[in-house]
């Protein structure tokens, strides 16, 4: 709606300081309508106009305006301008000055324009809001100076059957229909595009209860532009006549596209951002393959697609790929598939851990081959059956409304490991430009974390089976002594540890049982163990007391570089029931007596191996038949959360349970005591005395 600035004079310049230029913002939502006949009687007072003016509709309708809301020196120019408005139809708009009820004189700001019903009839309205509480106004509107000074405001009345009795030529242009093609009309005969009910529903509302709807948002397409969406705020108003009876209601409009489209793109960006920040602290937690992949595609879904999947190059996996290009079909292994819903696409999908083996016209397999995303914004069902797996996957595709495919690889190190891969169906938008980059960030980031997954995988199984490699194998048969062991490698980490235990059958029927630790991880703390361990073997065949070996080992460890290690070291005389230890800064020792509450050991601590220069000690106790011996590593007991002392409290209360099998024991105390996500390694031995009877025995 158009604004004219208001004409000069000198009466005005005397006696007031001008009308001041038009506000920033005088929508027209949440302010007073009014509108006067040809000789300037109120014939329609909205409920707003209470407030700003201070009379109710009943004491302002039918009365001459000028006369009741302008000061006498100031009638003259009202007089003017209505009349100019009335002539010319031109608008004018201003700040000026008004009697308020209660006396006093405050500004105004008006919007008046020149009003045509259908019978021909002229009428004027004015729009106004006390200058004082525009600013509320505003604020409470959400609509800012900018926007509203930009944007043109459609102005309607509409009778009480919601059939148009006036438009104005800005609505013309809003809805592409003239005023004449409005007239006698209702609004879902006009507005096709739109959710007209809940128009409708809202402007009957207003109708029964006169609470006008302030800042109605719309969202659709119009004669104006069939093609494109756009935004509109749109406030209705209830008027009266002048005896008080509802005669219709006012609406406005104001297109608020540009601010739409903006908000729109703006938290289409927050998302994508809080996508990719939700992707940094979820995908790649741990240094499995599987897990990575799956967090992956879990992260993906619903805001980027609606069925997301991972597939990496088993010879990619298996670190038999080489560099270059590659031509001819790929076998690509299933690792993760995920969806926001559940969908017959993902029954189509590759299972997780099944292989594929997908030909070079296929979509995947031209992702890996050149490197570079592959998107079909609207898939037919040719694309679908160089998407799945068969034709009736393609089938369960279709029928799961699948129409957008986005490939982009896996790319690590300048190698590609594989492809992820996007279905929308329930989303209604295709893939576009935006999304591959989204996707490709996505990927970029989860492909660095599964190659790191995949080299831990394999050392880690190369360490593991190393580990495994330096420890003893099934003992032999034991002269009055039955021994469990039970070797648990670091869940979280990659590299081999230094735990070792041993039983060794020495002469006499005694037998020698080792726990031990050397401090570190890695290839060179195996073999510092496999040393210690080929050492402790041959002092054992020495016959030396348990110090003694300790004292020889501790010399052996002081040549082993910066390594130190912790050892039990424990030989147990069948003939006489006792077992002679000595310890070497380890852990103590459980005991458990059969009815009796599990006990540590209380042996001299001593040093660990590799300090240098502190004797060790032998301590001596009785070991009957029944009893058991325990002997572990720290990985068992120690956590970051909890003291030493605490966690041998729980070992004992782990150990108070009813006697199972030594190997079950073995698994029970894993379970009971160590977290999966530990980063040491565990070594565990029990040793329980038998009757022994040394006639029976030869």
């Amino acid at each position: 709606m158009g604004a004219d600035k208001p004409p000069p004079g000198e009466e005005w310049e005397r006696r007031f300081d001008g009308p001041s230029p038009p506000g920033g913002l005088l929508d027209l939502l949440s302010v007073a309508a009014v509108v006067l006949d040809p000789k300037g009687r109120i014939v329609f007072w909205s409920p707003q106009a209470d407030e700003v003016f201070g009379y109710t509709a009943k004491e302002a309708l039918g009365q001459d305006a000028p006369r009741l809301l302008v000061r006498e020196e100031h009638r003259d120019l009202v007089t003017k301008l209505f009349a100019e408005v009335m002539a010319t139809g031109a608008g004018w708009a201003g700040a000026f000055p008004i009697r308020h009820k209660d006396g006093s004189t405050r500004l105004v700001e008006f919007r008046n324009m020149r009003l045509m019903d259908d019978l021909g009839d002229v009428y004027a309205l004015g729009i106004a809001a006390d200058q004082s509480t525009l600013q509320r106004v505003e604020t409470d509107l959400a609509l800012s100076q900018r926007l509203v000074s930009q944007a043109p405001i459609g102005i309607a009345l509409l009778d009480n059957d919601l059939r148009y009795i006036m438009v104005n030529g800005a609505l013309e242009r809003i809805n592409g229909l003239s005023a004449a093609d409005h007239i006698g009309r209702h609004p879902h005969d006009i507005l096709p595009f739109l959710d007209v009910d809940t128009i409708e529903s809202a402007l009957r509302q207003v109708l029964i209860t006169g609470t006008p709807v302030i800042d109605q948002y719309a969202v659709g397409r119009t004669p104006a532009d069939p093609d494109h969406d756009h935004a509109w705020s749109a406030s209705y108003y209830r008027l009266e006549g002048p005896s008080g009876r509802v005669t219709g209601v006012a609406l406005s409009v104001v297109d608020v596209s540009e601010r739409h489209r903006a908000t729109a793109e703006a938290d289409r960006a927050r998302r994508r951002l809080t996508l990719i920040a939700d992707a940094s602290a979820r995908v790649g937690t741990t240094l499995e393959v599987e897990k990575t992949a799956q967090e992956l595609a879990d992260v993906a879904v619903p805001e980027l697609a609606d069925v997301a999947a991972v597939d990496v190059l088993d010879a990619v996996l298996a670190f038999r790929r080489t560099a270059g290009s590659h031509e001819g079909t790929e076998l690509f292994r299933a690792l993760a598939v995920a969806a926001a819903y559940p969908t017959e696409a993902t029954t189509a999908a590759d299972k997780v851990g099944d292989l594929a083996a997908y030909g070079p016209d296929r979509l995947i397999t031209q992702c890996v081959h050149t490197g570079r995303p592959v998107i079909v914004a609207r898939t037919d069902r040719d694309d679908l059956l160089r998407i799945a797996r068969d034709p009736d996957a393609a089938a369960r595709f279709v029928r799961a409304g699948v129409h957008s495919y986005l490939a982009v690889p896996l790319i690590a190190h300048n190698e590609v490991l594989g492809a992820f891969d996007l279905l929308r169906a329930r989303n209604p938008l295709p893939f576009d430009e935006d999304d591959v980059i989204l996707a490709g960030e996505l990927a970029a980031r989860a492909a660095v974390a599964i190659d790191n997954a995949r080299w831990h995988q394999s050392i880690r199984n190369t360490a593991i089976t190393l580990q495994r490699s330096l420890l003893p194998g099934r003992p032999p048969e034991l002269a009055g002594l039955e021994v469990a062991s039970l070797y648990q490698p670091a869940e979280a980490s990659s590299e081999v540890g230094g735990d070792w235990y041993d039983v060794i059958p020495l002469t006499g029927d005694k037998t020698a049982l080792v726990v031990g630790d050397v401090m570190g991880n890695g290839i060179a703390a195996a073999a510092a163990m496999g040393r210690l361990r080929t050492a402790t073997c041959a002092f054992a065949d020495l016959d030396l007391a348990p110090d003694e070996v300790l004292q020889h080992l501790d010399k052996i460890t002081r040549g082993l570089e910066h390594y130190i290690a912790t050892c039990i070291y424990a030989v147990y005389d069948p003939h006489t029931h006792q077992c002679h230890i000595a310890n070497a800064g380890h852990l103590p020792p459980a005991l458990v007596h059969p009815g009796q509450p599990p006990e540590l050991l209380d042996l001299p601590t001593g040093a660990p191996l590799g300090v240098g220069g502190i004797p060790f000690d032998t301590t001596t106790f009785d070991l009957d038949p029944s009893d058991r011996l325990h002997l572990y590593t720290d990985g068992l007991v120690e956590t970051r959360q909890h003291s030493i002392d605490e966690r041998l409290d729980t070992l004992l209360r782990a150990l108070d349970q009813p006697r199972w099998a030594l190997q079950d024991t073995c698994r029970w105390l894993l379970h009971a005591l160590r977290h999966p996500d530990d980063h040491d390694d565990v070594a565990l031995l029990i040793a329980e005395a038998t009757t022994y009877s040394p006639a029976h025995a030869a």
